[in-house]
């Protein structure tokens, strides 16, 4: 049953995904070059719901799909590995004109060409995990 609960999530996220052209390379660039609000306003709104959902978890004892309750745990107000993370993060999607979740609808839609970023990406999370214990955490 879990595993039809995460298929669908993924579906509705393709077709969000899909509908709002937040898949759409054009648009990338538009917002990288500062040529339209579009995408500012799709992450604009990702935030805002994020931040919402996240104090209503805080505030309420949902569980999640494993039974477990919720824990955030606060960080400090500059933490260095996300300025580095978050760079890593920026040049990667400048550099490929998706965000790694678009990166499967992307391939979902037929681009096969995208598996390769996909494994970059993958690529990228092993090394991560090899030099770990070497960064700022």
């Amino acid at each position: 049953m879990r595993l039809i609960q995460f298929l669908l999530t993924g579906i509705l996220f393709g077709i969000v995904m899909t509908k709002s052209e937040a898949i759409s390379w054009f648009r990338i660039q538009e917002m990288f070059r500062f040529q339209s609000i579009h995408m500012y306003g799709i992450i604009g709104v990702a935030v805002i719901l994020g931040a919402l959902l996240h104090f209503w978890l805080k505030k309420t004892s949902l569980k999640n799909s494993l039974g477990k309750s919720f824990s955030f745990k606060d960080k400090p107000p500059l933490y260095k590995a996300a300025l580095f993370g978050g760079t890593a993060f920026g040049l990667g999607w400048a550099m490929t004109g998706a965000c790694p979740g678009p990166l499967y609808v992307l391939f979902g839609h037929g681009y096969w060409i995208i598996g390769i970023i996909i494994l970059a990406a993958i690529l990228g999370a092993f090394v991560y995990g090899a030099l770990k214990s070497f960064l700022p955490h």
